[in-house]
């Protein structure tokens, strides 16, 4: 089991500052224009992750992702993290090869690691993303620790998501 550091104060109030400064500049169009071609916002993946709409705002801006879900799979024996890249250049720390991915449960206290088979290697994709394409990983749920309606969080190096709903 890996043991991440809960985050300070400092850095929540930081993603909650951010995350109220990117909803106010999203929530007026600078003319009217742009609010006459401005496309509808789908709302289909925030039903299904449950994720607030400033915080997907957040990681499509900051780190070019979107569609973040997260299944159980294998009868529950492994937990699937899945996205879609928007943005390659700012997706491209999430792909590094060199960083250990986690999954953490909290109510659970655990915290889930990608298994590396012999002649597989991770269960992840790696390289360098690619705009429009989606990704995933598999994390290893020995025993059915975590289960579908727990609310756990991903970490990938400074890459973290939190409050995404295991379906």
């Amino acid at each position: 089991m890996i043991k991440i550091p809960v985050p300070r104060l400092k850095v929540v109030l930081f993603q909650w500052i951010l995350f109220a400064a990117l909803a106010h500049a999203q929530s007026a169009p600078a003319t009217p224009v742009a609010a006459a071609t401005a496309t509808p916002v789908a709302h289909s993946v925030m039903r299904t992750t449950g994720m607030d709409p400033r915080a997907r705002k957040y990681y499509q801006l900051v780190w070019g992702v979107d569609a973040l879900t997260v299944k159980s799979v294998e009868s529950g024996e492994m937990i699937r993290f899945s996205y879609t890249v928007l943005n390659a250049s700012k997706a491209a720390p999430i792909h590094d090869k060199k960083i250990n991915p986690a999954l953490i449960d909290e109510q659970a206290h655990v915290s889930l690691v990608i298994p590396t088979l012999e002649k597989v290697g991770q269960l992840r994709q790696t390289g360098a993303p690619e705009d429009g394409r989606s990704y995933w990983m598999v994390f290893s749920n020995k025993g059915n620790v975590v289960k579908p309606g727990d609310r756990v969080s991903v970490w990938i190096g400074k890459f973290k998501v939190d409050g995404l709903t295991v379906q």
